[in-house]
């Protein structure tokens, strides 16, 4: 069996070379990545859980899986999912939170989570916490999903999908309450760029307090920050049925 829980490596927002390419990151308590089953390939094997457990890389909590061949993998925790219960995944699933099947054997109007948008890569939506993909309808090879987003896009058929809504619904009312929190987690203060010198950003400098003071604001690198700045088409418009609400 494969290990479920491994150190995470710090790598502060840097890359290969050590230069910072991702800023405010930096100096986080030390954790354990738990490798999380996104494809749910266990098929037709039943599953207990046998705890519901924080993962701190994550929104939402973890439920660790049980099955009666031996092995042990980790699932993201449905709402209502609790020690004991039995979960599988496969066409002849049980539809109840937790179980995992082909969108093509859910019913029009179920709430599910961790959905493939190409079969067999894994779930790739709806994965944070508190959010659910409502099953809206059928058409031909593909499913209509209504996203969180009010997005309403096709799937194949043949994607996987766990039925449910993702836990910890009440994660965003969390308030992190303190700078040390922050910290804990890995986030590094951010400054603004009107109190930095002229060398260290676009916006520095000035007698006072200056503002902006240019045409367009701009990042730290100095490319333009506001609008459409690098926004690339998406390679999945073709099956967008209604963009998602403005």
């Amino acid at each position: 069996m494969n290990k479920l829980k491994t150190i995470k490596k710090k790598h502060s927002g840097r890359d290969a070379s050590g230069q910072v390419v991702v800023r405010h990151q930096g100096g986080q308590h030390k954790r354990y990545i738990r490798k999380i089953d996104f494809k749910r390939d266990k098929l037709d094997v039943v599953g207990v859980v046998a705890a519901i457990e924080y993962d701190p890389n994550r929104t939402c909590d973890v439920a660790l899986i049980h099955y009666s061949d031996g092995d042990k993998r980790y699932i993201l925790a449905p709402e209502g999912l609790k020690e004991g219960d039995k979960v599988s995944a496969g066409v002849n699933a049980e539809i109840k939170a937790g179980s995992a099947l082909p969108l093509s054997a859910i019913p029009v109007g179920t709430f599910v989570h961790n959905v493939e948008l190409t079969p067999g890569r894994g779930g790739q939506m709806a994965r944070g916490a508190g959010t659910a993909v409502i099953v809206s309808a059928k058409e031909g090879d593909y499913v209509h999903l209504k996203l969180p987003s009010g997005e309403v896009r096709k799937v194949s058929l043949r994607a996987m999908a766990t039925i449910g809504q993702v836990g910890n619904v009440e994660w965003k009312n969390e308030i992190i309450g303190k700078a040390g929190r922050s910290r804990h987690m890995g986030i590094r203060p951010t400054v603004r760029g009107v109190a930095q010198n002229p060398r260290s950003h676009p916006h520095g400098g000035g007698e006072g307090r200056s503002g902006i003071g240019m045409p367009t604001p701009k990042t730290y690198a100095g490319r333009k920050a506001v609008g459409r700045t690098r926004r690339k088409k998406k390679y999945s418009d073709k099956h967008i049925v209604q963009r998602r609400k403005k």
